[in-house]
């Protein structure tokens, strides 16, 4: 299968999940607003999805499925090769599970000081005891979530990669659902916020029941039967605890990167963590729809061609990343910086969310957008570590970010306020960026060569023709950005028509884009 074919499977459905995430956020600013008891909400649900990202996505990922595979694939027989994948499965399950199951019993007894540790002191009387509930109600889901992982895990290995990227958009529809009702009983019964809020969060542990239930039937499907057994700590089940505490600390840096963030927020206004989340929802469309997506289909080819001592190959699938994650986000994070406020009025200004809300939603989006390149780099740069087994690097390069990520929210957010935390994290990007960059040089693993760079120099250029475009084309549709719904979604059609054709007209005349190299994407191996 080629990578642009395996980039379009998990890509296409990653898309998918992240409209529905969008139309999920379009609700919720609706329905719910941006106020003490969404800032409350959102706090809630970013600490267990820290902890999904820590345990279970990252880290796990990157041990679990090299070891599972090679035990599936790693045998002439191929159903002794399923025998020991399957037994190998059974004992990370066995003791994975009851880890899990402490992690949150830990927690839920441990939740107010966790918020309160988090809060702005003093703490708000109305909103701290509303952020506990949340996140007992929510903090579960890691346990759910966690082993839809494993079982992502597995069928990723059999090249079965739907079902795992199509999880997520179980969420989001259950989310969806679970507004529209709150709305409803808010009409006809007077539901507070604080009420639908509650039955939201609710609804986030039921998804993950859904989740888990949806992937355990497509490992069944392909002939994997996942079972209980008594936790026993086997040689393989160690080696996987020592390969996974590295990547768990680097991701440990970016997670503990987010807590920060929530940390600097809560000495905001209300609201703020309420605006980062609906500005982030938009910077995360094109950094999941891209770079997760290029980052799981190249770790596979990359793995291979390290493998066999194939430098060339190596390099040729990494320059192809590259170039593809970079032809699709720059138009992205030029569009999204120029476009912001509209686009932030067009999807989410409504109901209790206000004009001044999209304002201030908006000017942080512009802002976050400044290190969409760096963000999606580095998704494409980590798996280069990870194929020779080196997790540490991606530590060292996530802890310096972090460093630079906290000092700079000292210094700017004072000064710029919740625009000084999207500052932080953009310049925290790019350093994690140039450090990857420059350990790979240094090492001799890859080296960006420079007909890539002057490729990309031509993707600037085409990128700013696009925005010119836009400047004019947004002022020309101001009003159509808080109008009815047809008028907002011809005003978002005309704006991305707008983008496509300029940027990928100019791209083409000045060789930004070449349809050989395109064609020689679509043709080549990633398995």
């Amino acid at each position: 299968m080629s990578l642009l074919k395996n980039v379009g499977t998990i890509g296409g459905l990653t898309m998918l999940s992240r409209i529905a995430g969008m139309a999920r956020e379009m609700i919720f600013s609706r329905v719910l607003g941006a106020n003490a008891v969404t800032d409350a909400w959102f706090q809630a649900f970013i600490i267990p999805n820290v902890f999904r990202r820590l345990f279970a996505e990252g880290a796990f990922s990157a041990a679990f499925v090299p070891m599972f595979s090679k035990r599936l694939h790693g045998h002439d027989d191929p159903e002794k090769g399923l025998e020991e994948a399957k037994s190998f499965s059974a004992d990370v399950l066995s003791v994975f599970l009851p880890v899990l199951i402490a992690l949150v019993a830990v927690f839920e007894i441990a939740m107010p000081g966790v918020i309160w540790l988090l809060s702005e002191k003093p703490v708000d009387a109305e909103t701290y005891p509303l952020a506990i509930d949340f996140a007992r109600i929510m903090f579960p889901y890691i346990i759910l979530v966690s082993l839809v992982t494993l079982f992502t895990g597995m069928l990723n290995s059999v090249s079965r990669f739907a079902p795992g990227a199509s999880f997520p958009i179980i969420l989001n529809l259950v989310l969806i659902a679970a507004l529209l009702t709150g709305e409803w009983f808010a009409e006809t019964t007077g539901a507070s916020i604080q009420q639908i809020a509650y039955g939201v969060a609710w609804a986030v542990t039921g998804a993950g029941v859904m989740q888990l239930a949806w992937l355990y039937y497509w490992t069944r499907v392909e002939g994997f039967r996942p079972k209980l057994l008594w936790p026993r700590i086997t040689p393989e089940v160690k080696r996987l605890s020592i390969i996974a505490l590295p990547a768990a600390i680097g991701g440990g840096a970016y997670q503990i990167n987010t807590l920060v963030q929530l940390y600097f927020l809560n000495q905001l206004e209300d609201g703020s963590v309420s605006y980062m989340n609906y500005a982030d929802r938009l910077n995360q469309l094109p950094l999941g729809i891209i770079g997760i997506a290029l980052a799981t289909a190249i770790l596979p080819s990359l793995s291979k061609s390290v493998g066999g001592d194939d430098k060339q190959g190596a390099d040729r699938i990494q320059s192809d990343a590259i170039e593809l994650a970079m032809l699709l986000t720059i138009p992205a994070a030029v569009a999204l910086a120029i476009c912001a406020t509209p686009f932030v009025t067009m999807i989410f200004q409504g109901g209790r969310f206000e004009m001044a809300d999209a304002a201030t939603t908006g000017n942080v989006l512009a802002a976050l957008v400044l290190g969409l390149p760096a963000y999606v780099l580095v998704k494409v740069l980590v798996p280069n570590f990870y194929a020779r087994a080196d997790t540490k690097t991606p530590v060292i390069a996530a802890f310096i970010s972090l460093a630079v990520f906290i000092g700079f929210n000292f210094a700017l957010l004072g000064r710029f306020g919740i625009l000084g935390v999207a500052y932080a994290s953009v310049i925290g990007a790019w350093i994690n960026v140039t450090f990857l960059l420059i350990v790979l040089a240094h090492r001799n693993f890859y080296r960006v060569p420079g007909a890539l760079v002057l490729r990309i120099a031509r993707q600037v250029v085409a990128a700013a023709a696009m925005g010119i475009a836009l400047y004019y084309t947004r002022d020309m549709l101001t009003g159509w950005f808080a109008a009815g719904l047809f008028a907002r979604l011809g005003a978002l059609l005309a704006l991305v028509s707008a983008a496509a054709i300029v940027y990928f007209g100019v791209a083409f005349a000045v060789g930004a884009i070449d349809r050989k190299r395109i064609t020689a994407l679509t043709k080549k191996k990633a398995l």
